[in-house]
Protein backbone atom coordinates (compact mmCIF):
# COMPACT_ATOMS: atom_id res chain seq x y z
CA UNK A 1 0.00 0.00 0.00
CA UNK A 2 1.53 3.75 -1.01
CA UNK A 3 1.72 5.92 1.76
CA UNK A 4 -0.97 8.71 2.04
CA UNK A 5 1.18 11.79 0.73
CA UNK A 6 -1.65 13.96 2.26
CA UNK A 7 -0.97 12.65 5.78
CA UNK A 8 0.54 14.44 8.32
CA UNK A 9 4.13 14.30 9.23
CA UNK A 10 4.84 12.59 12.15
CA UNK A 11 4.64 14.58 15.62
CA UNK A 12 8.51 15.97 16.17
CA UNK A 13 9.59 15.55 20.06
CA UNK A 14 8.76 18.42 21.71
CA UNK A 15 12.29 18.37 23.59
CA UNK A 16 14.04 18.24 20.43
CA UNK A 17 12.14 20.98 19.18
CA UNK A 18 13.05 22.88 22.21
CA UNK A 19 16.47 22.23 21.56
CA UNK A 20 16.56 23.21 17.98
CA UNK A 21 15.22 26.68 19.13
CA UNK A 22 17.70 26.78 21.77
CA UNK A 23 20.46 26.14 19.47
CA UNK A 24 18.80 29.40 16.91
CA UNK A 25 18.83 31.68 19.90
CA UNK A 26 22.54 31.21 20.84
CA UNK A 27 23.48 31.64 17.27
CA UNK A 28 21.81 34.87 16.92
CA UNK A 29 23.25 35.97 20.18
CA UNK A 30 26.37 34.92 19.06
CA UNK A 31 25.69 37.32 16.42
CA UNK A 32 24.75 40.17 18.39
CA UNK A 33 27.81 39.39 20.75
CA UNK A 34 30.23 39.68 17.75
CA UNK A 35 28.65 42.93 16.48
CA UNK A 36 28.32 44.78 19.55
CA UNK A 37 31.66 46.22 19.17
CA UNK A 38 30.92 47.40 15.12
CA UNK A 39 33.49 47.02 12.82
CA UNK A 40 35.90 46.93 15.74
CA UNK A 41 35.95 43.10 15.80
CA UNK A 42 36.04 40.73 19.32
CA UNK A 43 38.73 38.87 20.62
CA UNK A 44 37.71 35.04 21.48
CA UNK A 45 38.23 35.61 25.61
CA UNK A 46 35.86 38.90 24.69
CA UNK A 47 33.27 36.91 23.61
CA UNK A 48 33.48 34.62 26.11
CA UNK A 49 32.99 37.43 28.88
CA UNK A 50 29.99 39.04 26.62
CA UNK A 51 28.09 36.30 26.29
CA UNK A 52 28.73 34.08 29.34
CA UNK A 53 29.31 31.12 27.66
CA UNK A 54 32.22 28.63 28.25
CA UNK A 55 35.12 28.83 26.07
CA UNK A 56 34.76 25.97 24.53
CA UNK A 57 31.45 26.58 23.49
CA UNK A 58 32.41 29.48 22.00
CA UNK A 59 35.22 28.11 20.57
CA UNK A 60 33.07 25.41 18.39
CA UNK A 61 30.10 28.11 17.49
CA UNK A 62 32.82 30.48 16.13
CA UNK A 63 34.65 27.55 14.48
CA UNK A 64 31.21 27.02 12.68
CA UNK A 65 29.80 30.57 12.26
CA UNK A 66 33.30 30.74 9.97
CA UNK A 67 32.50 27.85 7.69
CA UNK A 68 29.42 28.74 7.25
CA UNK A 69 30.02 32.61 6.24
CA UNK A 70 28.75 34.23 9.37
CA UNK A 71 31.64 34.73 10.83
CA UNK A 72 35.16 35.51 10.31
CA UNK A 73 38.45 35.74 12.07
CA UNK A 74 40.65 38.28 11.29
CA UNK A 75 44.44 35.92 10.86
CA UNK A 76 46.42 39.35 12.49
CA UNK A 77 44.56 40.58 15.00
CA UNK A 78 42.44 37.39 15.48
CA UNK A 79 39.33 39.57 16.14
CA UNK A 80 36.38 37.84 15.14
CA UNK A 81 33.34 40.06 12.84
CA UNK A 82 30.43 39.64 11.26
CA UNK A 83 30.62 37.48 7.11
CA UNK A 84 30.16 38.17 4.28
CA UNK A 85 27.21 36.19 4.05
CA UNK A 86 24.71 37.95 6.11
CA UNK A 87 25.88 41.10 4.09
CA UNK A 88 24.68 39.06 1.05
CA UNK A 89 21.35 38.12 2.83
CA UNK A 90 20.70 41.55 3.73
CA UNK A 91 20.89 42.61 0.15
CA UNK A 92 17.61 40.22 -0.28
CA UNK A 93 16.26 41.13 2.90
CA UNK A 94 16.37 45.15 2.47
CA UNK A 95 12.91 46.52 2.17
CA UNK A 96 11.68 48.83 -0.11
CA UNK A 97 13.37 52.06 1.65
CA UNK A 98 16.20 51.98 4.03
CA UNK A 99 15.20 54.59 6.99
CA UNK A 100 19.02 56.08 6.67
CA UNK A 101 18.13 56.56 3.15
CA UNK A 102 15.16 59.16 4.21
CA UNK A 103 17.21 60.49 6.68
CA UNK A 104 20.42 61.43 4.90
CA UNK A 105 19.45 64.93 3.50
CA UNK A 106 18.09 65.84 7.07
CA UNK A 107 20.72 64.42 8.88
CA UNK A 108 23.13 66.53 7.08
CA UNK A 109 21.24 69.77 7.54
CA UNK A 110 21.11 69.41 11.43
CA UNK A 111 24.69 68.53 11.17
CA UNK A 112 25.33 71.96 9.27
CA UNK A 113 23.14 73.96 11.83
CA UNK A 114 24.54 72.26 15.04
CA UNK A 115 28.28 72.03 13.55
CA UNK A 116 28.14 68.40 15.76
CA UNK A 117 27.61 65.01 15.48
CA UNK A 118 24.21 63.36 14.34
CA UNK A 119 23.20 59.74 14.84
CA UNK A 120 20.00 57.79 14.00
CA UNK A 121 19.25 54.94 16.00
CA UNK A 122 16.51 52.54 15.15
CA UNK A 123 14.68 50.24 17.30
CA UNK A 124 15.53 46.43 17.05
CA UNK A 125 13.28 44.86 20.05
CA UNK A 126 14.51 45.81 23.63
CA UNK A 127 17.71 47.18 21.88
CA UNK A 128 18.41 50.25 19.47
CA UNK A 129 21.19 50.09 16.58
CA UNK A 130 22.83 53.43 15.11
CA UNK A 131 22.15 52.99 11.27
CA UNK A 132 23.46 56.65 9.95
CA UNK A 133 25.97 59.00 11.21
CA UNK A 134 26.83 62.65 9.98
CA UNK A 135 29.72 64.42 11.30
CA UNK A 136 29.68 68.46 12.10
CA UNK A 137 32.33 70.66 11.25
CA UNK A 138 33.44 71.69 14.82
CA UNK A 139 36.72 70.44 15.55
CA UNK A 140 36.18 68.36 18.74
CA UNK A 141 33.82 65.59 17.39
CA UNK A 142 31.76 63.13 20.04
CA UNK A 143 31.93 59.86 18.72
CA UNK A 144 30.07 57.76 20.69
CA UNK A 145 28.71 55.09 17.95
CA UNK A 146 29.52 53.41 15.26
CA UNK A 147 27.07 52.30 12.48
CA UNK A 148 26.27 49.01 13.63
CA UNK A 149 26.18 49.28 17.22
CA UNK A 150 24.01 47.83 19.56
CA UNK A 151 22.89 48.51 23.00
CA UNK A 152 20.32 48.36 25.36
CA UNK A 153 17.43 50.47 24.51
CA UNK A 154 18.09 53.71 26.48
CA UNK A 155 21.90 53.76 26.83
CA UNK A 156 22.26 57.32 24.56
CA UNK A 157 19.74 59.65 23.97
CA UNK A 158 18.51 58.24 20.86
CA UNK A 159 17.16 54.80 22.66
CA UNK A 160 16.25 57.15 25.19
CA UNK A 161 13.96 59.26 23.43
CA UNK A 162 12.70 56.29 21.98
CA UNK A 163 11.75 54.71 25.74
CA UNK A 164 10.23 58.46 26.51
CA UNK A 165 7.67 58.22 23.52
CA UNK A 166 6.42 54.81 23.85
CA UNK A 167 3.35 53.77 26.02
CA UNK A 168 4.31 53.55 29.25
CA UNK A 169 3.39 50.13 29.75
CA UNK A 170 5.75 48.65 26.95
CA UNK A 171 8.56 51.09 28.29
CA UNK A 172 7.96 49.46 31.77
CA UNK A 173 8.61 46.32 29.72
CA UNK A 174 11.91 47.08 28.06
CA UNK A 175 13.29 48.36 31.12
CA UNK A 176 12.72 44.67 32.61
CA UNK A 177 13.63 43.12 29.51
CA UNK A 178 16.90 44.73 29.50
CA UNK A 179 17.46 44.88 33.40
CA UNK A 180 20.18 42.57 33.60
CA UNK A 181 22.09 44.34 30.39
CA UNK A 182 22.08 48.75 31.85
CA UNK A 183 24.65 47.72 34.49
CA UNK A 184 27.62 47.26 31.95
CA UNK A 185 27.12 50.92 31.40
CA UNK A 186 27.91 53.34 33.91
CA UNK A 187 25.13 55.20 35.44
CA UNK A 188 22.24 53.09 33.59
CA UNK A 189 20.42 51.62 36.77
CA UNK A 190 16.65 51.45 36.55
CA UNK A 191 16.56 54.09 39.16
CA UNK A 192 18.46 56.48 36.94
CA UNK A 193 16.30 55.43 33.74
CA UNK A 194 13.10 55.68 35.32
CA UNK A 195 13.72 59.02 35.83
CA UNK A 196 15.28 59.89 32.87
CA UNK A 197 12.34 58.38 30.86
CA UNK A 198 10.30 60.79 32.73
CA UNK A 199 12.07 63.53 31.63
CA UNK A 200 12.19 62.82 27.93
CA UNK A 201 8.52 63.08 28.21
CA UNK A 202 7.78 65.81 29.77
CA UNK A 203 10.09 67.73 27.66
CA UNK A 204 9.31 66.22 24.23
CA UNK A 205 12.90 65.13 23.79
CA UNK A 206 15.98 63.33 25.48
CA UNK A 207 19.13 64.58 27.34
CA UNK A 208 22.25 62.44 28.73
CA UNK A 209 25.48 64.32 29.68
CA UNK A 210 28.12 61.91 30.83
CA UNK A 211 26.02 59.11 31.18
CA UNK A 212 27.45 56.54 28.81
CA UNK A 213 30.66 58.62 27.61
CA UNK A 214 32.00 61.35 30.03
CA UNK A 215 32.51 64.51 29.21
CA UNK A 216 30.05 63.94 26.48
CA UNK A 217 26.24 64.98 26.50
CA UNK A 218 23.06 64.35 23.67
CA UNK A 219 19.89 65.61 22.85
CA UNK A 220 17.19 62.80 20.89
CA UNK A 221 13.88 63.03 19.30
CA UNK A 222 11.97 60.09 18.35
CA UNK A 223 9.81 59.71 15.65
CA UNK A 224 7.14 58.83 14.35
CA UNK A 225 4.98 60.25 17.23
CA UNK A 226 2.03 57.52 17.05
CA UNK A 227 4.54 54.25 16.87
CA UNK A 228 8.41 55.88 17.40
CA UNK A 229 10.71 53.11 15.89
CA UNK A 230 13.73 55.43 15.41
CA UNK A 231 15.81 58.73 17.10
CA UNK A 232 17.61 61.50 15.48
CA UNK A 233 20.20 62.46 18.39
CA UNK A 234 23.01 65.34 18.46
CA UNK A 235 25.99 64.48 20.67
CA UNK A 236 28.54 67.07 21.95
CA UNK A 237 31.18 67.92 24.19
CA UNK A 238 29.21 68.93 27.48
CA UNK A 239 30.27 72.29 27.41
CA UNK A 240 28.43 73.06 23.89
CA UNK A 241 24.92 71.52 25.36
CA UNK A 242 23.83 74.08 28.04
CA UNK A 243 20.56 74.36 29.32
CA UNK A 244 19.53 76.86 26.57
CA UNK A 245 21.81 75.28 22.99
CA UNK A 246 19.95 72.04 24.26
CA UNK A 247 16.75 73.78 23.91
CA UNK A 248 17.61 75.09 20.72
CA UNK A 249 19.29 71.58 19.24
CA UNK A 250 16.07 70.33 20.47
CA UNK A 251 13.81 72.27 18.11
CA UNK A 252 16.26 72.11 14.94
CA UNK A 253 16.47 68.21 15.09
CA UNK A 254 12.19 68.21 15.65
CA UNK A 255 11.96 70.52 12.80
CA UNK A 256 13.98 67.72 10.66
CA UNK A 257 12.35 64.79 12.11
CA UNK A 258 8.68 66.30 10.86
CA UNK A 259 9.84 66.55 7.30
CA UNK A 260 11.08 62.32 7.72
CA UNK A 261 7.81 61.71 8.96
CA UNK A 262 6.34 63.80 5.84
CA UNK A 263 8.70 61.87 3.57
CA UNK A 264 7.67 58.02 5.44
CA UNK A 265 3.92 58.97 4.62
CA UNK A 266 5.25 59.73 1.22
CA UNK A 267 6.65 56.74 1.50
CA UNK A 268 3.80 54.37 3.37
CA UNK A 269 1.19 55.93 0.27
CA UNK A 270 2.93 54.50 -2.79
CA UNK A 271 3.49 51.64 -1.13
CA UNK A 272 -0.11 51.68 -1.34
CA UNK A 273 -0.77 51.99 -4.99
Amino acid sequence: MAPDETAAPPPQDESGARSGTQSIERVVGMLRVIASRGRRGMRIADVVSVSGLPMSTCFRMLQRLELEGLAIRDPLTRKYHLGPLLYELGLLAEPGYRLSQLCEGPMRVIADLTQDTVYLSERRGVESICTSRALGDYPIKALTLDVGIRRPMGVGAGGLAILGALPEAEAAEVLEANGAQYSKFGEFDPAFLQAAVAESRKRGYSFLDSAATPGTAAVGVAFPPRNPVAAISVAAISTRLGPERRVEVAKIIQKQVRAICGLLESQGSRSAL
